[in-house]
């Protein structure tokens, strides 16, 4: 198995890029609203619950970041386009599709899948892209 070199500060900075296309994904300027609607929860529930989510959040981050830079690695992706690309793929293989059943067996809406699928993609096309070129 390649052994990779782990670097904490670009983990980290990606995890905060990608926390904070959350937050701008998700506020109301974007698509907080029509989430929340969809979701049948109102902002002031939403918010309730908001310091967990957002550690819980963040946590996650972390975690798919460090998932991510291994991903980024193995496939030998040091440009910004390659990082882009297996961003992509990692969201293609590892989210969009297995994020399907929500649409398919729970019968949530496709705006629903819509919003949360296109958050993923535009965070792992970013943090992908990012990370490739930290990798260099």
């Amino acid at each position: 198995m390649k052994e990779i070199p782990l670097h904490f500060l670009p983990l980290l900075i990606a995890a905060v890029v990608r926390f904070a296309i959350g937050a701008v994904w998700f506020s109301p300027m974007l698509f907080g609203k029509a989430f929340a609607a969809l979701a049948g929860r109102s902002e002031q529930e939403i918010r309730q619950g908001m310091g967990k989510a957002m550690v819980a959040d963040f946590i996650g981050s972390l975690v798919l970041c460090f998932v991510l830079v291994h991903a980024i690695v193995y496939a030998g992706a040091t440009t910004f386009a390659q990082g882009a690309a297996v961003g992509f793929f990692n969201w293609l293989g590892f989210i969009a599709m297995p994020m399907l059943a929500m649409v398919f067996w729970e019968h949530q809406p496709w705006k629903k899948y819509a919003i949360i699928a296109g958050f993923q993609l535009v965070s792992l096309l970013i943090i992908g892209a990012g990370l490739a070129a930290w990798y260099l």
